[in-house]
């Protein structure tokens, strides 16, 4: 049976131990679980461990490595890196979720809220970089850029949450990719490549060398399996030889360097395969030509002693001048320090030697992750290392990312694709995303729409700024807010640049529309109310009144009242119908009446005498349609358009009920009105419905009902109108369709 995402353990590399026993306390306190929590860290770990064993041990991963194996492992390289119980515990936890039907819940209350966090965001991100692996592992190399980018920014994210998540994911990926080597299995293209553009560098970034050396040569062994079984062979031909060279050279430079009062310990440098793959493509050299194959690696106590070690070196051996960089000097970017210097013996063979100080050396070996102190055990931290503010070591790294992110950005070869987004970060250290050239009003509605309405000003980086200031990536922006506030009008002019997301500049035009549309409906709803009120008609229910109007509910009808879309006089007229007399006084040009249900005048059904007809309510025929008959059970003869689709569906099931119909007489049919439904399309505007029943009124076509919609600025219509024959009302749409707005008038 299998669970959860493709991550599995193996056997560690060569050298890996000893890597790790030199290593001092590099990540101090990875866990912010409080200290008034009741659980110690050493039962957190056993308890987490024997909470997850019943369900984990008989679970195996997508690469066949038992569940609970593979988080013994994780947990293992946590613990070489110095890392606490309470984060080695959080590895059991992760792999629990799939298995818990509430895991957040669950697991907050058998440990921590915060155990529950960390759990469910590093489970979501496994989930989402697993589904990401899969849409992309078809996809040509050409998407690398794309495809490293898209991860980054789901990492950052997830990171934003909790910074342990980069250390769970980090060791969870190495432990795959050991098992999958040690046990010849072989690895997805997808997940090697993803491990040696993502992981690997993500480990780089954050400088954590020895996670990214191993990272790199086992993706690489996946990706070029004979190229790394070559480089690995050559390594392997001369190894006793070079490493009684490199050892001969340690012994001396040691020595001579303790004789000068220069206290230092050398070490030779472990070699790793991608590395000097890298190097001879580079620089286009011989696997003989690459210089770190003979690499030594100095630690001295202090700055002073670092240069002093590397004047000595300099002036006993040949320097390569162009292969010198000072990194003490000026840092790299996650702030790595070193000497880096190539140089030749007296047999010409090149040497690169490393020179830092032991603080320069921890920092190499974990990055940033070493400043992580979070309070787990009171003030005095753990680990030796005080417990100083989790949030600056946070910025620290997520600006690390951010920077990473921007630089791939860069890199592309379609760089306008990536160049849409920024990565911004809340006072708590929370990671939003927005678009490019984004201000900080852009950032108040992206954290809340309450925020952005009641924005009123902002801090980037600690100083005050203009609302309107464009953001850069990785800036810390604080908003100060109104206790009650709204938007400004302002904010929606383009030329004063104070918004840029195109969903904040939704949410500032709905506040506005939902201001002015309340204020549409009181007023309609004022008017109503006091037509009621005059008429006597008080107890008439505001939704009966708008359903007899056509209207779904009393707020349409209120809101085109108070548009001036529809005349009160409607209303009246609907209050009070005209009396049976009262035709007779009309003129007679207005004494046409409507068709009745049963018109048997108006249609001659041929071959039967005086049989019942009645109009089909579903396709409204009126003359000079061309019609059909069906005759109905109990209710005579339905009349239908010849090209209804009701009428082809009934004559389809029962064709020995079909009949042949006919319009009466010109005079006969004249004299009659019948009821045709009109479809309207139209851009939404204020007094659209009251222009297009002028045209009806001067058209003297009457409206008998009408339905209106609107949604995303169109407006669909649906009016109800008795005319004489079909004819007249394509004139009358014709006239319709010509309305300023108007998309298109047709009879339904």
């Amino acid at each position: 049976m299998k669970s959860g995402p493709p991550e599995a353990t193996g056997a560690p590399r060569d050298g890996a131990a000893a890597q790790r026993a030199h290593l001092p306390h590099l990540i101090a306190a990875t866990s912010d679980v409080p200290s008034d929590l009741d659980l110690h860290p050493d039962e957190a770990l056993a308890r987490a461990r024997a909470f997850a064993e019943p369900l984990l041990a008989g679970e195996a991963l997508d690469s066949g490595e038992n569940t609970l194996a593979h988080a013994d492992a994780v947990a293992q390289i946590l613990r070489g890196l110095g890392s606490s119980e309470t984060m080695q515990a959080a590895v059991y936890l992760v792999h629990t979720c799939a298995h818990l039907t509430r895991p957040e819940e669950v697991i907050a209350k058998a440990f921590s809220p915060h155990f529950a966090q960390l759990a469910v965001e590093t489970t979501k991100l496994m989930r989402v970089q697993r589904q990401a692996r899969e849409s992309h592992a078809s996809r040509a190399q050409l998407d690398t850029v794309a495809l490293q980018t898209e991860n980054v920014r789901k990492m950052l994210l997830a990171f934003s949450r909790d910074l342990r998540v980069v250390l769970l994911r980090l060791a969870s990926r190495l432990q795959t990719m050991r098992y999958l080597a040690a046990s010849r299995q072989s690895t997805s293209p997808a997940m090697a490549r993803e491990t040696l553009q993502v992981f690997a560098p993500l480990a780089n970034r954050l400088g954590i060398w020895q996670l990214k050396w191993e990272l790199e040569d086992l993706a690489f062994r996946a990706l070029e399996p004979d190229t790394y079984r070559d480089v690995a062979r050559r390594l392997d031909e001369k190894r006793a030889e070079r490493e009684q060279y490199v050892e001969q050279v340690r012994a001396r430079l040691e020595a001579d360097l303790r004789a000068h009062s220069i206290n230092a310990s050398v070490s030779g440098r472990p070699k790793h395969i991608y590395s000097i793959v890298k190097k001879m493509r580079g620089k286009s050299l011989a696997f003989e030509q690459v210089y770190d194959l003979h690499a030594l690696r100095v630690i001295v106590s202090s700055v002073k002693d670092c240069y002093a070690a590397l004047s000595w070196v300099h002036s006993h051996y040949q320097p390569i001048e162009a292969e010198f960089d000072d990194y003490i000097a000026k840092p790299k970017p996650n702030g790595y320090q070193s000497l880096h210097t190539v140089v030749r013996d007296e047999a010409g063979r090149a040497i690169e030697i490393q020179i830092r100080t032991q603080a320069m050396h921890d920092h190499a070996e974990s990055g940033v992750a070493a400043h992580w102190a979070y309070k787990e055990a009171g003030t005095k931290g753990y680990a030796g290392v005080s417990a100083t503010s989790d949030y600056d070591a946070k910025i620290a790294v997520l600006r690390q990312l951010l920077a990473w992110e921007r630089d791939l950005a860069g890199s592309a070869s379609h760089s306008n694709l990536f160049e849409d987004r920024i990565y911004v970060l809340t006072p708590d250290a929370a990671v939003i995303e927005l678009p490019q050239g984004a201000t900080p009003v852009d950032f108040a509605y992206a954290v809340h729409t309450s925020v952005g309405h009641r924005c009123r000003g902002a801090k980037v980086d600690g100083s005050m700024v203009p609302l309107n200031t464009p953001l850069q990536n990785g800036q810390t922006v604080e908003i100060t807010t109104a206790k009650e506030g709204r938007p400004s009008r302002d904010w929606l002019n383009p030329e004063l640049g104070y918004l840029t997301s195109p969903r904040a500049k939704a949410k500032v035009r709905a506040w506005f529309n939902a201001e002015q549309l309340e204020g549409t409906v009181a007023r309609g709803r004022e008017l109503v109310e006091k037509l009621l009120q005059r008429e006597g008609k008080t107890a008439l229910k505001h939704d009966d009144l708008a359903a007899r109007l056509g209207f779904k509910t009393a707020e349409a009808l209120f809101e085109v009242v108070g548009k001036d879309e529809i005349s009160l006089r409607s209303i009246e007229q609907l209050l009070h119908p005209p009396q049976p007399g009262a035709a007779a006084e009309e003129p007679p040009a207005r004494k046409k009446a409507r068709a009745p249900d049963t018109a048997q005048g108006a249609v001659l059904v041929v071959g039967v005498d005086a049989l019942m007809t009645q109009l089909a309510k579903c396709c409204k025929p009126a003359p000079p349609d061309e019609i059909r008959g069906f005759v109905t059970r109990g209710k005579g003869v339905s009349v239908h358009r010849a090209d209804c689709s009701n009428f082809r569906e009934l004559a389809a099931r029962h064709p020995e009920r079909m009949i042949d119909v006919a319009w009466g007489g010109e005079n006969q049919a004249a004299s009659e009105l019948y009821p045709m439904d009109v479809a309207i399309e139209a851009a939404d505007r204020q007094g659209l419905l009251r222009d297009i029943s002028e045209v009806f009124t001067r058209e003297k076509t009457n409206v008998i009902g009408v339905q209106t919609q609107s949604v995303k600025g169109t407006a669909w219509m649906t009016f109800t109108v008795e005319i004489a024959d079909a004819e007249r009302l394509n004139k009358v749409l014709a006239i319709v369709a010509a309305v300023p707005g108007v998309r298109s008038a047709r009879r339904r």
